[in-house]
């Protein structure tokens, strides 16, 4: 069975979403990786995409999620990307 692992971040626009980006393309057949924000932005940053884009990942379908989406999931592992997170998020 997979580890899954939860990347959080405030906006949930770039940090979460490269490092969900980068587990998946390195790890993604050992781990299931998703991202969230505690205070959404709504979309990912192009910048972040491009980067990712720009050493062969495709995360342009990325979407900006909210970490109260996966309350009622378990993770072995969360991690936090951003200090303002690690004090929103239980």
């Amino acid at each position: 069975m997979k580890k899954r692992i939860l990347f959080l971040c405030t906006g949930n626009a770039a940090r979460s979403q490269m490092a969900e980006g980068l587990a998946r393309a390195f790890h993604g057949d050992a781990i299931e990786a998703v991202s969230a924000g505690s205070r959404p932005a709504g979309w990912v940053h192009p910048l972040a995409i491009r980067a990712l884009a720009e050493i062969g990942i495709d995360h342009s379908d990325a979407t900006s999620k909210s970490a109260e989406a996966f309350l009622d999931q378990p993770f072995d592992v969360v991690v936090t990307l951003c200090d303002s997170v690690g004090q929103e998020c239980p």
